[in-house]
């Protein structure tokens, strides 16, 4: 009796040590995950997490791109997962795997979902082109925020009831982090064009231009005008302006990594930090947008309408004493130069007065 009481002793003492061992860890990861309000940088930091603890070899996560989006997508950041390109990999916000996910505070076997009839077979189809094991819902502060999938495990073993109320802590975690990092992105972006806001434009280049310093990396800046646009307003109306800067602001994204910077400036103006990017490089970026809003149309009215910009560019040059004055002052003076060259042309100046054109200098 003795020796079975002290058997049940060493067990429940194991099992608190195993407890407290769980909440310092959730603790570090907790500190971890609100370390950052960069969504990129938050989504590595949960899927690292995940795969770390569990000892996976690949994860995932379903995530809105934009916080008005109408579907989760599984992000970029995934990790050991083969996609296929064929296939479209959403969730829609009203589909009732989204509200199986988010109606439940438990893990999903992979299993558990393709047995469920009410998933659509497109979704189970989805799902099973990734192969995960186990989903878990995402959530924080009360709202659902997408999906975490994760894989086979390294032990190929099976997660037990432990494991699963342990991934919904880090999920919690997870959820709140995202929630924190919401609420930052809605004070930083300009909800018309879904560009960042004139203020955190101007932090992130002194960050740049600080960093460039330090570490003799270029970064460059474009700025960016649409052509004639006070015409669009004069003549349609100021809901058909609205509408052509919401296609120059998504065309302008669209031609970003997510390490740059796309900014509404003001007005009808955009600028466009250029992280680790040389002039001639970011020419070619310049380029590139004009081309793509050029050859772009909108449709007003019944009406199909044209949009050209002009952009002028600038890089970083740590030979002077560089600031956002000055790199903002360059850009602008080869926009100008530009829009007196007949606009829908890219521009550029250097800091020792050199301009010129996407064709070469002047």
């Amino acid at each position: 009796m003795a020796k079975s009481s002290k058997k049940n002793d060493k067990a429940q003492l194991e099992y608190f040590e195993r407890k407290i061992f769980d909440l310092k860890q959730l603790i570090e990861i907790s500190k971890g995950l609100n370390s950052t309000l960069e969504y990129n940088v938050l989504i590595d930091s949960i899927l690292l997490t995940c795969m770390g603890q569990m000892q996976l070899v690949k994860a995932g996560i379903f995530f809105k791109k934009n916080f008005d989006d109408e579907y989760f997508s599984l992000h970029r950041n995934h990790k050991g997962i083969e996609l296929n390109r064929d296939t479209d990999y959403v969730i829609p916000n009203d589909s009732y795997l989204a509200g199986l996910l988010a109606g439940n505070d438990r893990c999903f076997t992979a299993s558990e979902i393709y047995a469920d009839s009410k998933v659509s077979p497109a979704e189970k189809d989805m799902l099973s082109s990734i192969n995960p094991t186990l989903l878990v819902p995402l959530k924080g502060k009360g709202k659902f925020h997408g999906i975490i999938l994760l894989g086979d495990r390294i032990r190929n073993c099976d997660f037990s009831d432990e494991e699963k109320e342990y991934l919904l802590d880090i999920a919690s975690l997870a959820g709140i982090a995202i929630e924190n990092a919401y609420l930052y992105e809605v004070a930083t972006t300009d909800m018309m064009t879904k560009l960042k806001i004139h203020h955190y434009f101007q932090t992130v280049l002194t960050e740049e231009i600080k960093l460039a310093y330090q570490i003799l990396t270029p970064v460059s800046l474009l700025m960016l005008d649409i052509d004639n646009f006070k015409e669009f307003n004069d003549t349609y109306g100021h809901l058909c302006g609205d509408i052509v800067l919401k296609n120059v602001s998504s065309l302008v994204k669209k031609n970003c990594r997510q390490i740059d910077t796309a900014a509404r400036y003001g007005g009808e103006e955009i600028a466009v930090i250029l992280t680790r990017t040389n002039l001639e490089d970011a020419l070619n970026v310049a380029e590139r947008i004009r081309d793509q809003i050029a050859s772009s149309r909108i449709t007003h009215e019944g009406k199909e309408l044209k949009t050209t910009v002009s952009i002028g560019v600038t890089e970083f040059d740590r030979s002077i004493k560089e600031n956002n004055n000055t790199m903002i002052a360059r850009a602008d003076s080869a926009l100008y130069d530009s829009k007196r060259s007949g606009k829908n042309r890219v521009s550029f100046c250097t800091s020792g007065g050199k301009t010129g054109d996407i064709n070469g200098p002047r």
